[in-house]
């Protein structure tokens, strides 16, 4: 078996009713002038970005008809009869006529069926689900792109911004789902005083946008038990109301210049609690000293707040040292304290790197505007690409391909996610995917573990 066949036989097994879910979409073109399914246009859609098709151009490159197994396998995901392959401007009017609320909604569906078939729970902290949380630049012009721009001078020249909000859904095997967006613009920073510094208007911005994506989250999920897990910005009397008001526990990054006083208070506590301390070597060899101490701080608006903070130092085999700092409203103790640190706290970097910098850099070209109108649309079938890759790639049957080469992990197998990617392609033009791949009820029966090897 290929990637290819690895692929479809995934999503049968993990979002059987993903194509059900599309049909549920609304359709405002006209019937009689409608040539290609709804199912089918998804797909297609989806295929721009799970082979890192990198532009919307590339779709009648790539897959046109010098690869005969194309619409074959495209019809059989979607489960169509098209009988000819459309052009990206179909994508783009499609898409266009939709709009990218469906396609939220789509994503919502995916996750709340890998959360209810329990895909996800060995990833639970003190049985929450960890959400990353992090803001990030988006797409970048020379020109004014809308009214809603944010704006950056550079010398003579001003750039004209679209940022975003993300709510990364922390999975086994070191996944992370997008489960929340919220589109940050010039509307969040217009209550910023004149002359604010970047700083200022970075956190008006991230924390308007936080409480607008806590109340989606909660929306969306309204059973689920979540901690939130942000850096510094949030650590701060807004941040930790947000988590009470949408009812989430949360894991802030916390450093001396967010709250000065209270990281005073935080350092005095720890020497008057020499008993509140755990000592642990890594298989790596790495020494670590966790301590935590009891706060309680008052914000600027008189309201008043319990928790738990935790330092973290660290000490490598070669001398290095580096620390860390954590507030939390999660049970903090001897037992506790580093599930806490480790999977609430240092795991944040995950939105970073498995998040942003691998949609940005591996060829999933997130900066890149697939559209100058329906930006959004193409950025919520970017996340849900996301999803599927990572259920792939993570997923064991792409490790038991691996070991059938000899190779201990896909990656030895591939060499690289890029070429891997590009593997997936050659499948979809040259390789007619077995029937059985397709078929929901046996994939059903088999399991397909996450891998975190």
């Amino acid at each position: 078996m290929s990637i290819g066949p690895i692929l479809a036989q995934t999503v049968r097994h993990f979002l059987p009713e993903l194509n059900a879910w599309i049909d549920q979409i609304e359709d405002p073109r006209f019937p009689p002038f409608v040539t290609y399914s709804k199912r089918f246009l998804l797909w297609w859609g989806l295929m721009l970005f799970l082979p890192k098709l990198s532009s919307r151009r590339q779709l009648d490159y790539q897959l046109n008809t010098n690869g005969p197994a194309v619409l074959a396998n495209l019809n059989r995901l979607a489960d169509t009869r098209q009988t000819t392959r459309p052009v990206n401007k179909t994508l783009e009017y499609f898409l266009t006529g939709i709009g990218e609320r469906p396609l939220c909604v789509l994503r919502q569906n995916a996750l709340n069926r890998l959360i209810r078939m329990k895909a996800l729970d060995e990833a639970r902290l003190q049985g929450r689900l960890v959400i990353l949380v992090d803001g990030s630049g988006y797409l970048v012009f020379n020109h004014k792109h809308c009214e809603h721009c944010l704006t950056r001078r550079h010398g003579q020249k001003t750039l004209y911004m679209h940022q975003v909000l993300e709510a990364k859904l922390l999975g086994p095997a070191q996944t992370v789902l997008s489960i929340g967006t919220e589109f940050i613009d010039n509307r969040d920073a217009a209550d910023s005083p004149p002359g604010s510094g970047e700083e200022r208007v970075k956190q008006d911005c991230e924390l308007k946008a936080m409480r607008r994506l806590g109340a989606k989250l909660r929306s969306d999920f309204p059973q689920l038990r979540i901690c939130l897990s942000g850096d510094g910005l949030y650590a701060c009397g807004e941040g930790f109301q947000i988590a009470k008001d949408y009812r989430c526990d949360y894991v802030y990054t916390f450093k001396p210049d967010r709250i000065p006083t209270l990281w005073q208070d935080f350092q005095g506590l720890l020497t008057l609690c020499p008993d509140q301390r755990v000592e642990v070597t890594t298989p790596q060899k790495t020494h670590q000293v966790y301590r935590w101490a009891h706060l309680q701080y008052t914000d600027s608006d008189k309201r008043d707040w319990s928790f738990t903070g935790i330092h973290c130092r660290e000490i490598k085999r070669d001398g290095t040292q580096s620390e860390w700092s954590w507030v939390t409203s999660l049970k903090v103790s001897r037992e506790t304290v580093v599930e806490v640190a480790t999977g609430g706290g240092r795991e944040r970097w995950r939105v970073e790197n498995e998040g942003f910098n691998t949609q940005k850099n591996s060829g999933l070209n997130l900066e890149h505007a697939y559209s100058h109108t329906n930006w959004a649309a193409y950025y919520y079938l970017l996340q849900i690409a996301h999803l599927l890759l990572q259920l792939v790639e993570k997923g064991s049957l792409l490790r038991q391909l691996a070991q059938q080469a000899g190779q201990p992990t896909a990656v030895k197998l591939f060499g690289s996610l890029k070429n891997m990617s590009q593997r997936l392609l050659e499948s979809l033009r040259y390789l007619d995917w077995p029937d059985e791949v397709f078929d929901v009820r046996l994939a059903r029966k088999i399991q397909i573990r996450l891998d975190s090897s």
